[in-house]
C-alpha cells in the first residue's frame, strides 16, 4: 500500500529524520526474467537495515527511508518482483515468496553484507518472518509493523466479510463487484477479472481491490487514502490476489508460527495498531507468544498503516534504541 509518512525530525521521540537521497540506486538482474530496482541511503559504512514493504506488490517509498539515522544506519530498499521500479510490471511469472526469499540474498550478497536488521510492515513482515526463518544466521534482529502471517484465517478476515462488518459501505462496493453467487470466495472472483486478459476490466477490478485496502489504513477516515489508480493498483491488485489465492506458497496454514523456533535466539520487535482493521492485533500477539525473544508494542490509537503517527514513532524510537545499544523491551 502506498504510504504517506508525517513529517518530523530527530530529537523528538519518534520524529522522522529528515529526507535523504540514496548514494546508490542500481537495477539488478534477477533469475525468471526480473529486474530488481534496489537503492542505498544514509552511512554507507553503517549498520545494515533492509526494509521489505507491504502489498504483496506496494513498492517502497522516499518516505521509508526516513526511520533510520542516516549518521549510523546504512539502509536497503528495494521493489519486489513486478511493483514499483522493477520490471516488468504487475507480472506473477516466476514470483513467489521464495523467489523473494532469493532476491534478499542475492542482494545482501551484492552488498557485501554477513548480516543485517530486517524491517518490514504488513506483507513485509511476513516476508521478513520467512526469510528469518530461512536464513536465520543472516537477521541480526526483524523490527514488524502491523504483522500479517498468510493465514487462512487472515484472508478470511479481509476478504470473507469481518473487516466488512465494520466498514459496510465499502464492503457493499468492494463485494458488489460480482454476481452474488461469488461473493463466498472474493479472491477467486477477483483473480478472475484481474486475469481475464480484457485490459479494461482488469483495470476496473484492480482499483476496487487496491481501493478496498486504502480505506482501511488509516485510523482516521480524514487522514485516508484516495482509491489508486493506474499502474500502482494493477501491479498491486494482481500480486496481492495471485499470492493470497496460492496461500503465500507457504507449506500450509500457519506456516509461518509452526517455524518460529528457528528465529528463537533472534531478537523481535512488534508494532500493532490496536485498531488495526488489515491485519488485526491477535495475529501480533500470537506471534509474540510463540517468540520468547520479542517485545510487543500495541499502538492504543492507531491502524495500520506505516504513516500512523504512533506508529511511525514508536518504529523510530526502535531504531534509535538499537542505534544506542539500548534494545529494551
Amino acid at each position: 500500500m502506498k504510504e504517506n509518512l508525517n513529517p518530523g525530525g530527530p530529537g523528538q521521540r519518534g520524529g522522522l529524520y529528515a529526507p535523504i537521497e540514496p548514494f546508490r540506486q542500481q537495477v539488478m538482474d534477477m533469475p525468471g526474467g526480473h529486474r530488481i530496482y534496489v537503492e542505498q541511503c544514509g552511512n554507507p559504512d553503517g549498520v545494515p537495515v533492509v526494509v521489505l514493504h507491504g502489498g504483496p506488490g506496494g513498492g517502497c517509498s522516499p518516505g521509508m527511508r526516513r526511520f533510520f539515522d542516516p549518521a549510523h544506519y546504512r539502509v536497503i530498499l528495494f521493489d519486489q518482483r513486478g511493483c514499483g521500479r522493477s520490471q516488468p510490471s504487475a507480472s506473477v511469472e516466476n514470483n513467489t515468496t521464495w523467489d523473494l526469499v532469493a532476491d534478499i540474498e542475492r542482494i545482501r550478497e551484492a552488498c557485501g553484507i554477513d548480516r543485517w536488521i530486517v524491517f518490514g510492515g504488513s506483507w513485509g513482515a511476513c516476508l521478513a518472518l520467512v526469510y528469518a526463518q530461512t536464513h536465520p544466521e543472516r537477521a541480526a534482529a526483524l523490527v514488524l509493523r502491523g504483522v500479517f502471517t498468510m493465514t487462512q484465517g487472515e484472508l478470511d478476515w479481509f476478504y470473507g466479510g469481518g473487516a466488512g462488518a465494520f466498514w459496510p459501505e465499502q464492503w457493499a462496493t468492494f463485494s458488489g463487484m460480482v454476481p452474488r453467487e461469488e461473493r463466498s470466495d472474493l479472491i477467486a472472483a477477483y483473480h478472475r477479472r484481474l486475469f481475464s486478459g480484457d485490459t479494461a476490466e482488469q483495470a476496473r477490478f484492480a482499483r476496487a481491490w487496491a481501493g478496498w485496502e486504502s480505506a482501511l489504513a488509516v485510523l482516521d477516515p480524514g487522514e485516508g487514502r484516495g482509491s489508486p489508480s493506474g499502474a500502482y493498483a494493477l501491479a498491486f491488485a494482481r500480486l496481492e490476489n495471485h499470492y493470497f489465492i496460492n496461500g503465500g506458497f507457504l507449506d500450509g496454514d500457519g506456516h509461518i508460527l509452526r517455524h518460529m523456533g528457528r528465529i528463537a535466539a533472534v531478537p523481535g520487535y512488534i508494532v500493532q495498531g490496536r485498531y488495526d482493521m488489515i491485519c488485526p492485533p491477535h495475529t501480533a500477539h500470537a506471534l509474540h507468544r510463540a517468540w520468547p525473544g520479542s517485545s510487543l508494542r500495541m499502538i492504543p490509537t492507531a491502524g495500520h498503516a506505516l504513516s500512523e503517527p504512533g506508529i511511525s514513532a514508536e518504529l523510530v524510537a526502535i531504531m534509535d534504541q538499537l542505534r544506542a545499544g539500548r534494545p529494551g523491551r
